[in-house]
């Protein structure tokens, strides 16, 4: 079983509350969780990545256990060794494109010399077509650059699946439909699962093999895509 949630946590702001219970079991390797804003679709991401420690269930990924709240068990997210890729890429701005992909290897808090080269890293520039825009900034590339970016940093570290905040939502429409398909052919390429966050059904119908419906912190549906 590649995705087993079971996961229960109360989020309170001043008066207003918001109770998050959602539990699913897949094996499908492209997973969407869709729903509309406030659905609690990125509170369940984050619950995934160790970003937010649930009150209480359990997050099992491809038969590992991330988190139990009976056993004790909380990994750290660089434990955990899931990709994550932010809605808004969270690139560093003062960096270049090479140092912001290379920053998933830094060790302590130096940024990475912006003329160094690592094999590694290099392969991921030419996987996503970066080789013109490495020595750039991230104001000075396009909104498809800065997601390649985004996604060629998280998988520095070999990740054992990559975790998607609405990846396409900043995007105009062509950008979105081009982006989708490269996307498609990466995970067809890698062989890593991925659980994506969207609340836009081209997504889905692109990229998902499985759905699972979330609405007010709940599971209402959950099944293939089409």
């Amino acid at each position: 079983m590649i995705w087993d949630i079971d996961i229960a946590k109360r989020l309170q702001h001043g008066a207003s509350r918001f109770d998050l219970a959602v539990a699913f079991r897949s094996d499908a390797r492209r997973l969407v969780l869709f729903g509309p804003s406030g659905a609690g679709k990125t509170q369940t991401l984050k619950a995934l990545a160790g970003l937010v420690r649930p009150d209480r269930g359990h997050v099992r990924v491809s038969g590992a256990t991330l988190y139990a709240s009976a056993q004790g068990i909380h990994q750290t997210p660089q434990q955990r060794r899931l990709a994550y890729v932010f809605q808004d890429y969270a690139l560093f701005p003062h960096l270049t494109v090479r140092q912001n992909i290379a920053f998933a290897r830094s060790r302590g808090w130096f940024n990475p010399p912006r003329r160094q080269q690592h094999a590694g890293v290099e392969r991921w520039i030419e996987t996503f077509g970066l080789q013109s825009v490495a020595g750039h900034y991230p104001h000075q590339v396009s909104g498809g650059q800065r997601q390649r970016t985004a996604l060629a940093r998280s998988l520095m570290n070999d990740p054992t699946a990559l975790l998607l905040d609405e990846p396409f939502a900043a995007l105009d429409k062509g950008l979105r439909r081009h982006l989708r398909a490269e996307l498609a052919g990466l995970l067809h390429t890698l062989q890593i699962p991925l659980l994506m966050i969207t609340h836009d059904e081209d997504d889905v119908q692109a990229l998902a093999d499985e759905v699972v419906h979330l609405q007010g912190g709940r599971v209402v549906a959950a099944g293939g895509a089409a």
